[in-house]
């Protein structure tokens, strides 16, 4: 019986669990639905309960890990009314991603050209909205004195994307750093570069800091 995080994974998470697997070994069109159903010990009316056809299930396995970053944003603008701490805790989760949902990004990377043109929209716009917070949080950071003005926020956002998604090119989870200790180095990079003076001074007095494991 296939467990997951304690429990009986459901149909749907099998489901999902054997497209990770089988996607990345043969890739997409390698894969048919009665592939999917074998490994996954279903019935097509069970696949098709769940997914109305392989190419959505391609399309949830993208948008797993883009809605999980994107929701913990906007968690992190909620959570903390200081930019500097927003932005600690969006490249914290940003860059956590790549462990915690390291195959659907594997698969992402090597499939996404297939993705239908309806969901590559949908999954177009949650990236454009996460640049958007990104970008957001840096303006609002440099009115309110926490970031050096002096730095493009266009282009300081671009960074920090290019940074963070370049991640899944050479992390590996039995590598010599586990994922807090690389996401550690990004903010200690990013915030030393972004901060003015005072706010680098605050920041290193906050708990935030603290927390950052090298």
């Amino acid at each position: 019986m296939i467990k997951k995080v304690g429990r009986v994974m459901d149909l749907r998470e099998k489901i999902i669990a054997s497209s990770l697997r089988l996607f990345s070994e043969k890739g997409f069109h390698g894969v048919s639905v009665q592939d999917l159903v074998n490994d996954s010990m279903t019935s097509k009316g069970g696949f098709y309960h769940h997914f109305s056809s392989k190419d959505e299930l391609l399309y949830v396995i993208h948008d797993k890990f883009i809605s999980y970053v994107l929701s913990e944003a906007h968690s992190a603008k909620e959570k903390y009314d200081r930019p500097m701490k927003q932005l600690h805790e969006i490249l914290k989760t940003s860059v956590h991603v790549f462990d915690l949902y390291n195959e659907h990004i594997t698969v992402f990377y090597q499939e996404n050209k297939y993705l239908k043109q309806e969901y590559e929209e949908i999954i177009k716009q949650k990236r454009n909205e996460f640049k958007r917070i990104i970008y957001e949080v840096i303006n609002d950071g440099q009115q309110s004195g926490d970031f050096r003005e002096s730095l493009p926020p266009t282009i300081t956002t671009m960074s920090i994307l290019g940074m963070v998604n370049w991640t899944y090119k050479w992390y590996q989870r039995d590598g010599d750093k586990n994922i807090e200790q690389v996401s550690s180095v990004y903010i200690d990079l990013l915030m030393h570069g972004l901060l003015t003076d005072e706010a680098l001074k605050d920041y290193e007095r906050s708990s935030l800091y603290a927390e950052l494991n090298f």
